[in-house]
């Protein structure tokens, strides 16, 4: 179960990286006002995308490949997200294209990959909670694979802009020299803070 909005992008980056894709971009966005706001993500994967058919089963609850849950008979991840939206006074969009071709025989493969975009209104009752922006970051960067990810966050308050940044996780990598050990976790985990705290 989605607790907060944190959760939700976290899930649909899993998604992202599980669709076989070497690079993710990862939009987070939040507006604030008197009154409420709204936040705003978009995930943007080069994996091997989904045709319509596809698409339509997807963001369907009541199907589920029995692959990544084995004993869950619906699917939660889309479905969640798009209810979650509309729930909130918020919407979403979802693009996909499936790459076509054959492969490295032909040397000719189309492009491929998927899009989702959810907005939600921060001011609405029926809006899940922020939840950790930097732990969700950190999660997402600690996720398994070779996929590099690209990660954008901007938060405006009246109109103001009052922070804003970007980290790669390649370029983390290289300067934590990894993220397998203790330590170098609790240095990110450090870094992504500053960054949402705006510290110099």
């Amino acid at each position: 179960m989605h607790f907060s909005l944190a959760d939700l992008v976290t899930d649909i980056t899993q998604n992202a990286i599980e669709s076989g894709a070497d690079f993710i971009e990862l939009d987070v966005s939040e507006s604030v006002n008197k009154n409420g706001g709204e936040f705003r993500f978009l995930v943007k994967d080069n994996g091997r995308g989904m045709t319509e058919e596809e698409l339509k089963r997807a963001i369907d609850p009541f199907v589920t490949d029995g692959v990544k849950h084995p004993n869950r008979k619906v699917g939660l991840g889309l479905p969640f997200l798009t209810q979650t939206a509309v729930s909130s006074d918020g919407g979403w969009d979802i693009k996909s294209e499936k790459g076509k071709g054959n492969g490295a025989a032909s040397g000719i493969r189309t492009a491929s990959g998927t899009t989702v975009t959810a907005w939600f209104d921060t001011g609405n009752v029926d809006t899940p909670p922020l939840g950790d922006i930097p732990g969700m970051f950190r999660t997402i960067l600690m996720f398994e694979g070779q996929a590099d990810i690209l990660i954008r966050r901007k938060k405006t308050v009246n109109d103001e802009l009052e922070n804003e940044y970007e980290v790669r996780k390649s370029e983390l990598v290289e300067a934590l020299g990894g993220m397998e050990d203790a330590g170098a976790l609790v240095l990110l985990d450090k870094y992504l803070r500053s960054l949402e705290e705006n510290e110099e």
